[in-house]
């Protein structure tokens, strides 16, 4: 029954990656944040317009989406949006996870030596974005923010702009703008510059920002402020893109940018909220649960499958790495180099971050050797070697662990080395281990977290997304970490009654039954 259990669970996940595969014509793939209101944002339903975004029962809407819209109809496609964070877009285009990029980025330089852009759609301006109560409220111009601590998003040209503020701090750039809103609200930082349009649309959120737009504002380059759609180098759909484009006229942008203003989420202004902390944390779960538990669902899917692959590799590394020299020439070198590229796996492995190691697999390959994964099959993937890797030294930890007489023992009765690691050692090296493999699961609970730069929808990804509907970052943050505790404690608390249950011997060391007969405890 196990055995049928793991090949259908197994069909699954390679299930998954078939069908993207088969229908991957059908569909022009789309890659944005989905968090980038007016531009982009995630919403539950399909409604003005929405698209649904790939792997997830939820849609994407918003100035980008209705022009990617335009051009898919233009190109006899079906929209598809695929959520992928803003520092792996290009990545993922270049490796062919995406057709094409609606982001809301600029043609810069550098990432035109990258890929290839369509004509503008959208032309920006700059603004900053402070508190309204805070001491830059009435700055007017460029001058006035002597002293300020001022950021922006990691990667596109506004973080370039804080220079020009005269005297301003220039903190270290953010990931996304959701990040920069939690730490304005929170004193972290004096302000930020963004768009003219995100910048309304948090300053209608929350009553404690205000926009300052300058009479005589940033001095920005053209291939700066206007916004293209980013495409791989050679694309000969370009041309029809253009010519899409084309037809949508500066009127129209205008018109189309204040209707998705109009349209976009405007759900909370925690500014204004008198609810108590509490009823907004149980608000946002009752009306967000779903979302909550399929990411947790997925996150244990991972972390579980990739713990016992783990320890798997981990099991069969360390045997191999005890087992005798093979007395033929020819097979101790092969023994050798293969020991040698055990040692160069463990070692980049336990050397180097997961999340780099999920852009490398994720997006290096398919830019490499031209091989797609299906993201959720490419997370269990990397968490399993991952987790082989730190597996591996634990478990030759283990087998060190145990006597050496045993090892003698076995073989002056004549058991081969096989035999020995199977009946005598390997189980007096799990019992050993189990600790450090408990503690690997729940690291890889949490380490999954690492997983949405290549938009596997966990539990972080769930929750971000859900944040940057509400606006309620601080609540939404308290649920999820509320949610990986009680992942990791249930987790410890059934590892440790396993642990319990090998230790249940009842035996006294140093006498038989007979003479232990009558004695009284």
């Amino acid at each position: 029954m196990k055995k049928i259990c793991l090949s259908l669970f197994t069909l699954f996940l390679f299930s998954l990656g078939f069908v993207n595969t088969v229908h991957a014509d059908e569909y022009l793939r789309i890659g944005m944040e989905a968090a980038y209101a007016p531009f982009n944002w995630t919403q539950d339903d399909d409604k003005n317009g929405a698209v649904k975004i790939e792997g997830t029962n939820q849609y994407a809407n918003g100035y980008d989406v209705q022009i990617a819209k335009q051009v898919a109809k233009a190109l006899g496609k079906k929209p598809l949006v695929v959520k992928t964070s803003w520092n792996g877009l290009i990545p993922a285009l270049t490796s062919g996870k995406l057709d094409m990029i609606v982001a809301g980025m600029s043609p810069t330089a550098e990432r035109k030596k990258e890929i290839a852009f369509s004509n503008s759609y959208y032309t920006s301006e700059p603004v900053v974005l402070v508190n309204k109560d805070g001491a830059y409220a009435n700055a007017k111009t460029l001058k006035d923010f002597k002293g300020a601590k001022i950021t922006s998003q990691q990667g596109v040209y506004l973080y370039n702009l804080i220079s020009q503020l005269t005297g301003a701090k220039q903190e270290t750039a953010m990931g996304d703008f959701a990040q920069m809103r939690q730490a304005l609200e929170s004193g972290v930082i004096d302000g930020y510059i963004s768009e003219r349009p995100e910048a309304l649309t948090a300053e209608s959120a929350n009553s404690k920002f205000k926009m300052i737009q300058f009479k005589k504002g940033f001095d920005v380059n053209e291939e700066d402020a206007t916004i293209a759609i980013g495409m791989r180098k050679n694309d000969k759909r370009l041309e029809q893109v253009n010519a899409a484009i084309t037809k949508i006229s500066a009127k129209d942008q205008v018109a189309l940018m204040d209707k998705m203003i109009q349209n976009q989420p405007v759900e909370t202004d925690t500014s204004k909220d008198k609810t108590t902390f509490f009823r907004q944390v149980t608000k946002i779960l009752k009306d967000n649960w779903p979302q909550f538990l399929r990411g947790a669902g997925l996150t244990l899917i991972i972390s579980i499958t990739g713990t016992i692959a783990g320890l798997i590799i981990g099991l069969l590394i360390g045997v191999y790495r005890t087992a005798p020299t093979a007395k033929n020439k020819a097979l101790a070198l092969l023994q050798t180099l293969f020991g040698w590229f055990l040692n160069v796996y463990i070692e980049i492995f336990r050397g180097t971050p997961m999340i780099v190691q999920s852009m490398v697999i994720y997006y290096g390959t398919a830019q490499a050797f031209g091989v797609s994964i299906d993201r959720t099959i490419a997370a269990i993937f990397i968490v399993s070697i991952n987790t082989g890797a730190y597996m591996s030294e634990i478990v030759r930890g283990g087998i060190f662990a145990v006597d050496k007489g045993q090892f003698e023992a076995a073989t002056a009765l004549g058991m081969t080395h096989n035999q020995t690691m199977r009946k005598v050692v390997l189980p007096q090296v799990v019992r050993n281990i189990l600790p450090a493999t408990g503690n690997e699961f729940v690291i890889n609970i949490k380490d999954t977290s690492v997983l949405n730069v290549i938009s596997v929808v966990e539990l972080y990804f769930s929750g971000n997304t859900i944040a940057t509907q509400t606006y309620q970052y601080f609540q939404t943050f308290t649920i999820i970490a509320v949610i990986y505790f009680v992942l990791t404690f249930t987790v410890t608390r059934i590892l440790r009654y396993v642990e319990r249950r090998f230790d249940t011997d009842d035996y006294t060391t140093g006498a038989n039954q007979m003479q232990t007969k009558g004695i009284k405890a």
